[in-house]
């Protein structure tokens, strides 16, 4: 099976406590290395592949991860990170939090956690890798069945 080559990763923090973030930068560290399956961190999404999002959604960064999504080319996935990002977590019940990420967007892999180890993140993104990979391989039949129309 074809791989995605170097698929880019953007990161973004919702309205967390930081510890998902700090254990997201420990995978980009030489001790855990999430680069050596291939993705590369980014700033820009017109440039991504991989959402990969933590904190929850309030009514102040609603607008910014439609922003961001929508920005995003497509195939693309999105990864929720920490049990905030999944569901609003231990700050659901606050008056300005709306939920998890799928709230606002589709979310396609969810890794739980007070704070995610590092370890489970990479799994995440190790399964957003493949399923990116899936994704293009579907796009790519469906323009081969139904042609681009550039003959």
């Amino acid at each position: 099976m074809k791989v995605s080559n170097s698929p880019w990763l953007l990161h973004y923090d919702g309205s967390s406590c930081n510890g998902c973030d700090i254990e997201v930068l420990a995978c980009l560290t030489p001790v855990y290395d999430v680069e050596r399956f291939g993705v590369i961190n980014t700033g820009n999404p017109k440039h991504a592949d991989i959402f990969l999002i933590t904190g929850g959604i309030n009514t102040q960064n609603k607008a910014v991860v439609e922003q961001i999504y929508s920005q995003m080319p497509s195939p693309k996935v999105v990864v929720a990170v920490g049990i905030c990002a999944c569901n609003g977590g231990i700050f659901k019940e606050c008056y300005n939090i709306l939920g998890g990420v799928d709230t606002v967007i589709p979310v396609d892999i969810y890794v739980p956690g007070c704070a995610a180890r590092p370890q489970a993140i990479i799994d995440g993104v190790v399964k957003a890798v493949a399923l990116l990979d899936e994704k293009k391989k579907k796009r790519d039949q469906k323009k081969a069945q139904g042609g681009s129309g550039n003959a």
